[in-house]
């Protein structure tokens, strides 16, 4: 009798695993799919559901843009804030978003304001 408890206890913490296994695999978003991290990509996230975990991938020319991930106030104001917010430049940034709000923008002069900014939240 202790044979079928410990087969159907192994079956259960399996079927547990694969239930984990399958919620922690997160999604990963080219920002502007085909189009990339450019201008008036404001609006790309329209209509995707985004979790923690998931990746956002900025792909761009290198030097031709940057990535800042900023704060609320950054991304309504276009401009770097907090003080010490995080800059990439790599042109094929991957960036894990967190629960809660993440906000991105093109720190270049006017790039921000031409639509190169993304607010996006994260159950």
């Amino acid at each position: 009798m202790a044979k079928g408890r410990g087969s159907a206890m192994m079956a259960t913490m399996v079927l547990c695993l694969v239930a984990v296994m399958v919620q922690c695999e997160a999604a990963t978003y080219v920002v502007g799919d085909d189009n990339g991290w450019t201008f008036n990509v404001d609006g790309w996230e329209k209509g995707k559901n985004f979790n923690a975990g998931d990746v956002l991938v900025f792909k761009y020319a290198k030097g031709s843009h940057n990535v800042v991930a900023v704060d609320e106030g950054g991304y309504y104001g276009c401009d770097v804030s907090p003080y010490d917010a995080k800059v990439y430049t790599s042109g094929n940034d991957q960036i894990t978003l967190v629960k809660g709000n993440n906000s991105f923008i093109c720190s270049f002069s006017d790039h921000c304001n031409s639509g190169m900014r993304l607010l996006i939240s994260a159950s």
